[in-house]
C-alpha cells in the first residue's frame, strides 16, 4: 500500500469515527465536513460517534449546518442526515419557521414530519409547507404515475380489445408489434395503421372498486404519503372506481379530494390510536358489489379497538367475496413491524399479507385486479408473506 492510499484510508476512518483532538490531519474542507457530522452524531470514535451531537437552539447555526451538509453530501445522504437530526436533536420545531423549512431537502420523510405537525403549523408557514409537499408529490407522481396507469389499464378488461381506442386506452406494445411492417426507415418511426387498445367500460355497475384504507397512526407515516399518491393516480383512471379512507380512532373519507394529492395530505392527521375494526365497518358500508371490490388495507395490524369484532368482520368480508390485501407497509423503510397473530389470522382467511415498496405497488394492483395469484407474485418478488399459524 502506498503512503497516499494509507493517508486516504486514515482520512476516511477519521471522518467516520470522529476525533476532536485530531484536526490537523484533515484539510479545511474535511474539517468542515467533520464539524457538520459531529453536530449531529457527536465525536470520539466507536459508539460515541453515534451519540447525540448538538446544534444548539441557534437558528443561524442550524442554517449554516443545513448549508454545509447540502454542499458536502449527495441528496440521498442529506435526506438520511436530515432525518437523523429530526430524531436526535428535535429539529421539528424548525419546520414551523418558513425561512428554515425552505432550506430543507424535500423528501417523503420531511412530508411525513410536516403532516405530523398538522394543525400546529402557523399561518405564516403553511404556504411554504404546501410548496414543499407539492414538490415531493410532483416528484413522486413523475416517478410512479405512468407505471401505475399502464399496469392498471393493462389489467382491467384485458381480453376485451378494440381497434378504435381512445388515446389513453391504446395498448402501445401490441400496437407497435402489429405495425412493425409499417416502419419508415427514413423517419426512423412506425406509422400505426391499426390501433389496438382496451375497450373502455362505460357502465358504473361494471367498474371494479378499489378501496385504499390506510392506518394514519404515526408509525405508518411514509405509507400514508405513498398511498395518497397512488390513490390520486388511480382516481384519474376511468376503468376503476377508487376510494381513499384514512383512520386512527376516527375515520376520514378523503375520496372527494383525490383530484389534488396535496389536499389529501393536508387532510391527513398523523398520530393517535388505531381502531381497524371501526374502519373496516365503515368500509363495509361503502361496498356495493363485494365480488368487484378490492380492499387494500394498509396497517401494521396493531389493533387498539375491539380485536374480536375486527376478526369476525374480516371473516365476513372475505366470505362476501371482497378481495382483501393487507399491506403491512407501503414504503422503502425495510422490514415492517406488525402484530403477528392478527396477520396470521388474515393469512388464514386467504388474504395476502406482506409489505411492499412503492415501485412494486403498480404490479400488485394489476395482479389484484386480475384476481391472479398474489402469493405467487409476492414470492417471485422476494417479498416475505405472512403465513397462517400451523
Amino acid at each position: 500500500m502506498s503512503w497516499r492510499d494509507g493517508a486516504e484510508q486514515y482520512r476516511r476512518w477519521r471522518l467516520a469515527l470522529g476525533d476532536d483532538e485530531d484536526t490537523e490531519a484533515l484539510s479545511e474542507r474535511d474539517n468542515r465536513i467533520d464539524r457538520a457530522l459531529t453536530a449531529i452524531y457527536g465525536a470520539g470514535g466507536g459508539d460515541q460517534r453515534r451519540n447525540k451531537g448538538g446544534l444548539g437552539a441557534s437558528a443561524p447555526r442550524v442554517a449554516r449546518w443545513l448549508g454545509d451538509i447540502r454542499e458536502f453530501f449527495p441528496t440521498p445522504v442529506v435526506q438520511v442526515i436530515q432525518k437523523d437530526a429530526f430524531e436526535r436533536l428535535g429539529l421539528k420545531r424548525m419546520l414551523l419557521e418558513p425561512e428554515f423549512l425552505a432550506t430543507f431537502e424535500a423528501d417523503v420523510h420531511l412530508v411525513a414530519d410536516l403532516m405530523s405537525l398538522g394543525r400546529t403549523i402557523p399561518e405564516k408557514t403553511k404556504a411554504t409547507a404546501r410548496a414543499v409537499i407539492r414538490k415531493v408529490v410532483e416528484a413522486l407522481m413523475e416517478r410512479l404515475a405512468q407505471k401505475t396507469m399502464e399496469a392498471i389499464r393493462g389489467a382491467v378488461n384485458k381480453r376485451k380489445r378494440t381497434s378504435r381506442p381512445r388515446h389513453g386506452d391504446i395498448d402501445w406494445p401490441r400496437t407497435i408489434y402489429a405495425n412493425l411492417r409499417h416502419y419508415q426507415r427514413e423517419h426512423e418511426t412506425i406509422v400505426p395503421e391499426k390501433l389496438i387498445g382496451y375497450a373502455r367500460k362505460v357502465r358504473r355497475a361494471d367498474l371494479d372498486d378499489v378501496i385504499l384504507c390506510v392506518d394514519q397512526s404515526g408509525s405508518m407515516a411514509t405509507s400514508v404519503v405513498y398511498s395518497s399518491i397512488f390513490a390520486a393516480v388511480m382516481a384519474s383512471i376511468p376503468a376503476i372506481s377508487t376510494k381513499f379512507i384514512v383512520f386512527d380512532t376516527s375515520i376520514v373519507d378523503l375520496t372527494d379530494k383525490l383530484a389534488d394529492p396535496v389536499e389529501v395530505l393536508f387532510g391527513v392527521q398523523l398520530g393517535g390510536g388505531t381502531d381497524i375494526n371501526s374502519a373496516l365497518a365503515y368500509v363495509r358500508e361503502q361496498v356495493q358489489s363485494p365480488e368487484r371490490t378490492h380492499l387494500i388495507l394498509i396497517t401494521d395490524l396493531c389493533e387498539g379497538g375491539n380485536r374480536e369484532e375486527l376478526l369476525a368482520r374480516a371473516e365476513e368480508a372475505v366470505r362476501a367475496g371482497i378481495n382483501i390485501i393487507v399491506l403491512l407497509a407501503l414504503s422503502d423503510d425495510g422490514k415492517p413491524y406488525y402484530d403477528v397473530p392478527t396477520a396470521q389470522f388474515f393469512a388464514a382467511l386467504g388474504c395476502p399479507v406482506f409489505g411492499c415498496t412503492p415501485d412494486q405497488f403498480p404490479d400488485l394492483m394489476a395482479i389484484a385486479l386480475q384476481k391472479a395469484d398474489i402469493q405467487a407474485w409476492a414470492s417471485a418478488q422476494g417479498l416475505a408473506t405472512v403465513r397462517a399459524a400451523s
